[in-house]
């Protein structure tokens, strides 16, 4: 299971996809923590199993035990928020906005990981998700501790293919069933 394993994967009218995938992962000047983290996190995000199963195990080779623990951590913490954070930024009463959340978020501030590695992989969990809200707090934090905006980009650019994969791979799998 791999990179090279999902790849093949993709139908033939999805080449764009395959061709972006080898070069959001495969050509990736990331460096090679916040890369698999991102790759990993999104992975989850995506919701799709055999995405996950493809990319698990190379994440997992490339990334420490303490950032596929964080990854993994920044995935769930941010499917809850991003729904949380998203609804109070769509209801047209503000004043949920004022309301203190009450929900456990320990993981944000100590996640056992370098904080802008964290922060990467929630914004690009953040992205998948459409938390609008999410992804200006993060980018906020990732641009305050000096990230480029080409790098940053890197982030949503891995999150759009995981999660275009991860959609066309679901898809003829429902179709085959």
């Amino acid at each position: 299971m791999s990179l090279d394993s999902l790849k093949s994967r993709i139908p033939d009218y999805a080449k764009d996809l395959k061709l972006n995938l080898g070069s959001v992962i495969g050509n990736s000047d990331l460096p090679a923590q916040q890369l698999w983290g991102t790759v990993l996190s999104t992975a989850i995000a995506s919701r799709s199993a055999i995405v996950l199963r493809e990319l698990e195990p190379e994440a997992k080779a490339n990334l420490s035990p303490e950032a596929y623990t964080a990854a993994k951590a920044a995935a769930a913490v941010m499917a809850m928020n991003n729904v949380f954070y998203r609804t109070r930024h769509l209801l047209s009463d503000h004043e949920y906005g004022t309301l203190r959340a009450g929900l456990r978020m320990n993981v944000i501030g100590n996640p056992g990981v370098d904080k802008v590695d964290f922060e990467f992989w929630s914004f690009a969990v953040s992205a998948i998700n459409g938390c609008g809200m999410c992804l200006d707090s993060h980018e906020q934090v990732l641009r305050k501790a000096g990230v480029e905006r080409d790098v940053i980009q890197e982030a949503f650019k891995i999150a759009a293919v995981i999660q275009a994969v991860a959609a066309t791979l679901d898809a003829e799998a429902a179709l085959a069933e």
